[in-house]
C-alpha cells in the first residue's frame, strides 16, 4: 500500500510540473502572471487583477504546495498506523487531494490564459 501511495502522489506531482512546463512554454511573452482576481458581484470573472508574480513563481507555487502536501501524506502513510477498519480511506482520500490539486492549477492556467488573451498580451 505504501508503495502505491509513492506512486500515485508522484504521478500527480509529474502531472503538474507538466501543466508548468507547458504553461511556461505557452506564456513565454509575459513577463508577470496574475495570481489573484478581484471578485465583483456584477462581472463573476473580473478583468482587474489584485496581484501579480512572475512567471516562474506563479507557475510553480501550485506544484510546490501539492508536491509538500503530497509528501507529508506519504510520510504518514509510511509511519503512522490506521484505526482498525480504515486502511481503506488513504488510497481515495489521496486520490481526491491529488485532483482537486491538478484540478485547481489547471483552472489557474485557465483563468491566466483568459485574462492574458481579454488583455491582447
Amino acid at each position: 500500500m505504501i508503495v502505491t501511495v509513492l506512486i500515485v502522489s508522484i504521478i500527480f506531482a509529474l502531472a503538474m510540473i507538466g501543466l508548468s512546463i507547458w504553461a511556461n512554454a505557452h506564456f513565454r511573452e509575459s513577463e508577470r502572471l496574475p495570481m489573484q482576481w478581484r471578485l465583483s458581484r456584477s462581472e463573476p470573472l473580473s478583468k482587474s487583477i489584485n496581484w501579480s508574480a512572475s512567471r516562474i513563481l506563479a507557475l510553480s507555487f501550485t506544484p510546490f504546495l501539492a508536491i509538500c502536501v503530497l509528501g507529508l501524506i506519504c510520510v504518514g502513510a509510511m509511519t503512522l498506523t490506521p484505526r482498525p477498519g480504515q486502511e481503506w480511506m488513504l488510497l481515495p482520500a489521496l486520490m481526491f487531494i491529488g485532483t482537486t490539486f491538478v484540478a485547481a492549477h489547471a483552472l489557474h492556467i485557465w483563468l491566466i490564459d483568459k485574462t492574458l488573451k481579454h488583455d491582447g498580451r
